[in-house]
């Protein structure tokens, strides 16, 4: 992997580039960066392809747009728009995981002339709701939902910067496979659930005694001076432009995904707890008509490409070789 600052005509964007033939575009989210698709990256250009990843806006080495409303879904698709035109490519396969998921599905569906396929990992392709979404996630008196807890600026940018390691490595572990079975209600903690006001995020996350397997310590180091240097804010800033993503999207209510497309999830991702998403993911297929496969990985968590890397490759070059 060569990794390089290329400059596009939105922003300067550090990109992680390996192999030579047709384009594969991946997206992290958060709080990751483009070295979440080291193994990716590596099997996709050894399968015949080039491998390209990008720290999406806000991230690591990427610009880090000052103002929050610069952070929508538009200004992201635009950014991979701009990325393809710099490397001199036309159309890319586009994959996502997490945010980078929901702005994969994104650019397929705004753009199907250059995304000619997209793979989304964690996150569905979800129909618009009928209201904006700060309506409908749930707080109460002394909790809210992680993402109106993520809507003040700097409130939980102050907390995760704090100690950016034992961020880091609460909110991996909280979310991982390794941190236990997940139904909803059986009491695991979630770090991307419920949030008591009185304490922030982090104080109900378990300090995990060592790191998983599958993120070595060279790794996690990696990712820890990438978030000391460019801080959370950048990556919270998606968060706050639900809302505004919202209003802008209804220009295409009840446009679909034509591309083709792939869907992966871990059977233990934070996700499914989320009421309603097993019916959200079952009804994909009518937002998504050519969805050539859905999988869900058994015992894996949130950060699949990292936890089940092998699996995931392999998926995504079958799915690239039947195009």
């Amino acid at each position: 992997m060569k990794e390089t600052i290329i400059q596009t005509r939105t922003i300067n964007m550090s990109i992680l580039d390996a192999g030579q033939g047709p384009l594969v575009l991946f997206c992290h989210g958060f709080p990751e960066t483009k070295y979440a698709w080291r193994h990716q990256i590596n099997a996709v250009a050894e399968a015949g392809y080039r491998a390209v990843a990008p720290d999406m806006r806000g991230y690591g080495g990427t610009d880090a747009p000052e103002h929050l409303d610069q952070y929508t879904v538009f200004h992201a698709v635009g950014d991979l728009v701009a990325l393809l035109d710099a490397l001199g490519e036309h159309q890319a396969v586009v994959i996502g995981h997490d945010w980078g998921a929901t702005i994969a599905w994104q650019a397929a569906l705004l753009r199907p002339d250059r995304f000619r396929a997209v793979v989304a990992l964690s996150v569905p392709m979800m129909g618009q709701p009928p209201m904006p979404p700060s309506k409908i996630f749930p707080q109460t008196e002394d909790a809210l939902f992680y993402t109106l807890y993520f809507q003040k600026p700097t409130l939980a940018d102050e907390e995760f910067n704090r100690d950016v390691s034992l961020t880091l490595r609460k909110l991996i572990y909280a979310a991982s496979g390794e941190a236990g079975p997940r139904k909803p209600g059986d009491g695991t903690p979630n770090p991307f659930g419920m949030v008591a006001k009185s304490t922030g995020l982090l104080a109900s996350l378990p300090t995990p005694a060592s790191l998983p397997d599958w993120l070595p310590s060279q790794e996690f180091d990696q990712l820890v001076r990438a978030f000391e240097q460019a801080g959370f804010t950048g990556g919270l800033n998606y968060y706050r432009n639900l809302d505004r993503n919202w209003e802008l999207q209804q220009a295409y209510v009840g446009q679909v995904v034509q591309v083709p497309a792939l869907f992966i999830i871990g059977e233990r991702d934070t996700g499914l707890t989320i009421p309603g998403m097993d019916q959200i993911i079952a009804a994909m297929p009518n937002l998504v008509p050519d969805l050539r496969g859905s999988y869900v990985l058994q015992d894996a968590g949130h950060w699949l490409q990292q936890e089940r890397a092998n699996e995931v490759s392999a998926l995504a070059i079958k799915f690239l070789g039947e195009l």
